[in-house]
């Protein structure tokens, strides 16, 4: 049986990044996977806004190329098959929103993970793009190994965050087994 109203985290971003989007925005899908959340933001940044997305795997930039052609929407898009820790190197303007969905490509190979040095790198570049008010959602799936060091090691760091620059916000399903999937939303003052 499924819940009304907080059924999963990503669903719990998707929520908090529609408030902190308008039409004409710039935002950053920092890990593009199968092109969802790049196709939603698309959606809330409108014909005018541009969306920045970044995948390592060759594989998710033409997935989420494909998705996008289907739906008309490549002219609000720049992919690029690049680590989200380049993101400085690519973005040079204040965003709305940064969305992170960490762990490994659904329907990939799973030894092909994000990794807490790289995304550390990616959450601090992010942070100091955001816009005053701007949004960061970051998904962490602690379900293998790999994604439970970067949990403990990402949220050593966030609650360092100084509460004069950014709200850090940790949601976390505490009833269900399997290690399920947890929400962090930083928002920057």
């Amino acid at each position: 049986m499924q819940a009304k109203y907080i059924n999963k985290a990503t669903d719990l971003a998707k929520e908090l990044i529609t408030k902190a989007v308008s039409k004409k925005d710039i935002v950053v899908d920092a890990t593009v996977g199968n092109g969802n959340d790049t196709l939603f933001l698309c959606d809330l940044v409108g014909e005018k806004g541009k969306v920045i997305g970044f995948d390592i795997q060759d594989m998710a930039i033409k997935k989420t190329e494909e998705k996008l052609k289907d739906k008309n929407m490549m002219a609000r898009v720049f992919l690029i098959n690049s680590g989200h820790e380049n993101l400085k190197n690519y973005v040079d303007t204040e965003v709305s929103a940064i969305m992170f969905n960490l762990g490994y490509l659904p329907g990939g190979n799973h030894d092909i993970t994000t990794n807490y040095e790289t995304t550390l790198q990616a959450i601090k570049q992010g942070i100091d793009l955001l816009k005053k008010n701007g949004i960061m959602t970051i998904v962490i799936y602690p379900g293998h190994s790999e994604g439970r060091e970067e949990k403990k090691r990402l949220l050593e760091y966030l609650c360092t965050i100084d509460q004069k620059q950014a709200n850090v916000l940790k949601m976390e399903f505490i009833n269900q087994i399997n290690n399920p999937p947890l929400l962090v939303v930083i928002e920057k003052k």
